[in-house]
């Protein structure tokens, strides 16, 4: 388990052969580039063109189509199939818009409904022949208060409401002063209510019809995708090309910025026309490259005729992160892939124990041997189903299941049912376990599983400060370590006295010996854990910043008494934490159980049986997905927080992901 060492690189090109250079590099696949901004036309059209295929296909993915209406894929070249993702964008926008047009309509004619038909033209009309007309509504009881001097048609009174017509031989531009407060002006449409319904059913039947020619345009899902892959492939080199750092800027290239958006074409012709015009000017890239490729990199620069500067990378430097594992560690990956989890480049690589553990806190959360049985199946079908060469996360899935049936076994569950009805072999091989409530009684196997949590809280805490131990050996913050590791094991026994059972682990000592874990303990064992765990507490609070000086050490923890002090909760919190696996567990064996009993007096009616096998199916089938969700919030969590957070990991790295070729060229198979 090994984070590999890195080299820092700048590599110097001809500025002339910028172009050419940066493609052989990217299908050299080595160098990890500093993160570099690039600019232009070229660029932003790029990114354009992508935004828009990346819609596109979001576009039509929202159609739904039963499988056997799927049109058949048709290619188109880049060209075309740029413009068709441009055109269903715009097919989309002006569906968006057609709806809110109807919208708007709709609200129109609700708000003009009581008064019929209405013509802005009529009004129109007849204010050229001297007769204004402006539309009021009131309530039906306040009409009566209309002045005599404003002459007004009654239109109709329809839910105690009065519209009426203020009649007027000329313009009326203020508010006549007889009108009551409660009369408002109905504000005349922009056109008749006529035209505002026959642009609804214009607007649907034109939406019907961009539905329809979307629909038709799922034929070109294939090549879209194509497009958005060769595209995010064209950016990555057109922003790594117009951002590399040049010692010629020149004149030229800010006049080009200033100017007016131009064509793909246009910016390529005159960057190729800069690019002969650089005559020997230079360009470069900085970036890493892990220490054992290094012999390859050089042989690939000495055959471009590359200069190249190498150098151990500094402190603040941010480096990528390349993880060296053998086969059976790197089945962690897809599931570190899925967190997007990595580990800082002067961190742990801790692969290896998460591997380990995670297997573990999956079996106990699950802790059913049939679920077991299925997850490995599941594994099994995925492995000769995947290709060679990705069949990393069907072996998880196999691992995972067998480690399940295993913790199942010990604690002899299967599928919820009650130990008395399961088969004698299985139960037989249960029968030593002291997790099996069918052997030892269910309060004492609830107990022992309860220990067997803290008891793996304290094998993989202290595995962190064990390395936390090696890593500072050649400084005195091993001590403070150290110091923790004692908090740790002191810790523990409070713990056992706190949850697990006061009067079997005293905190004082009473003259009785002390059993546990097999093992017999003098009675002054409880003396022996405090006295270390405060013990510890000194080391750690005197060595645990120490960096040259053992003054300024114990002067930061001072600064930080309240940290450190509720340091000695958080040990105790993190072992606590472990509980989990036994309270999760605890949950889903109660629904199995629960799902069973529901379902058990089904089977004895011949018309039910159906509805009891639906029930089982969905039961379980909801417990299994409740507990994988379980797995990713408590069995990954103690992985990533509780052991990193005892290691010191912040998993403040970057993914090791060379400059290389990524997608095939467009069209390509």
């Amino acid at each position: 388990m090994a984070i590999v060492q890195m080299k820092k690189v700048s590599l110097v090109v001809l500025n002339s052969h910028r172009k050419e250079s940066l493609k052989k590099l990217r299908k050299m696949g080595l160098l990890h580039l500093e993160t570099v901004q690039g600019k232009g036309p070229v660029l932003a059209l790029y990114k354009e063109n992508s935004a828009a295929a990346d819609k596109a296909i979001s576009i039509i993915d929202e159609i739904k189509l039963p499988k056997k209406q799927l049109p058949v894929q048709v290619k188109l070249s880049k060209e075309g199939a740029i413009e068709k993702a441009k055109e269903i964008v715009s097919l989309n926008d002006k569906k968006k818009s057609l709806l809110d047009k109807i919208s708007q309509d709709i609200i129109e004619l609700e708000r003009l409904s009581s008064w019929g038909s209405v013509d802005p033209d009529d009004f129109a009309y007849l204010a050229e022949k001297g007769i204004f007309l402006y539309m009021f509504e009131i309530p039906l009881d306040k009409y009566s208060l209309v002045g005599k001097e404003s002459k007004t048609i009654l239109v109709n009174s329809v839910n105690k409401t009065a519209r009426f017509l203020l009649l007027s031989e000329t313009e009326v531009t203020d508010r006549p002063a007889d009108l009551p407060p409660e009369a408002y002006s109905v504000p005349v449409p922009d056109r008749s209510t006529d035209k505002i319904a026959a642009d609804i059913a214009e607007a649907k039947a034109r939406i019907a019809q961009i539905e329809s020619e979307l629909t038709e345009d799922k034929k070109y899902r294939a090549v879209l995708a194509d497009l958005k892959n060769s595209l995010a492939t064209d950016i990555e080199f057109e922003n790594v090309y117009s951002g590399m750092e040049r010692d010629q800027s020149g004149k030229a290239e800010e006049a080009k910025d200033s100017l007016e958006p131009m064509t793909v074409e246009d910016a390529l012709a005159q960057a190729k026309a800069e690019e002969e015009e650089s005559g020997n000017s230079l360009a470069w890239v900085t970036g890493y490259v892990p220490v054992d490729s290094m012999d390859k990199f050089e042989s690939e620069c000495r055959a471009n005729e590359w200069a190249y500067a190498m150098a151990d990378p500094a402190e603040e430097d941010f480096v990528p992160t390349k993880l060296h594992n053998n086969k059976l560690v790197s089945l962690i990956y897809p599931l570190t892939d899925f967190l997007d989890v990595t580990p800082g480049y002067h961190e742990y690589d801790i692969s290896g124990w998460f591997l380990l553990f995670f297997c573990i806190f999956f079996a106990m959360i699950f802790a059913d041997a049939g679920y077991g049985l299925l997850i490995a199946l599941l594994g099994l079908l995925l492995y000769f189903k995947s290709k060679k060469g990705s069949r990393s996360l069907p072996v998880l899935v196999v691992l995972l299941g067998v480690c399940t049936m295993v913790w199942g076994t010990l604690t002899c569950s299967l599928f919820g049912i009650s130990a008395d009805r399961l088969p004698s072999l299985f139960t037989g091989l249960s029968s030593a376990s002291p997790f099996a409530a069918s052997t030892v009684g269910e309060e004492a196997a609830n107990t022992n599983q309860k220990v067997f949590c803290f008891v793996l809280a304290l094998i993989q805490l202290s595995i962190a400060h064990i390395k936390g131990i090696v890593s500072n050996r050649k400084s005195l913050k091993a001590i403070g370590e150290f110091g923790s590791l004692m908090q740790l094991w002191g810790m523990f026994y409070v713990v056992m006295n706190m949850v697990v059972d006061s009067s079997k682990f005293p905190l004082s000592d009473t003259g009785i010996p002390i059993r546990a874990f097999g093992f017999t303990f003098p009675s002054n064992l409880p003396i022996i854990c405090i006295g270390v765990l405060l013990f510890g507490f000194a080391l750690s609070f005197v060595f645990s910043n120490y960096d040259g000086s053992i003054g300024k050490s114990v002067l930061e923890s001072c600064k930080n008494i309240i940290s450190v002090l509720l340091g000695i909760v958080n040990v105790f919190s993190d072992i606590v934490s472990y509980i989990r696996l036994w309270a999760v567990a605890l949950a889903g064996a109660a629904i199995s159980s629960t799902v069973n009993s529901m379902a058990g007096p089904m089977f004895g009616k011949l018309a039910l049986v159906i509805f009891a096998v639906v029930l089982l199916v969905f039961g379980h089938g909801l417990n299994m997905m409740l507990n994988l969700l379980s797995v990713i919030v408590h069995g990954v969590r103690l992985n990533t927080l509780e052991f990193s957070t005892h290691l010191g990991m912040t998993w403040s790295g970057t993914k090791y992901r060379p400059f290389s070729e990524g997608a095939k060229p467009f069209g390509e198979e």
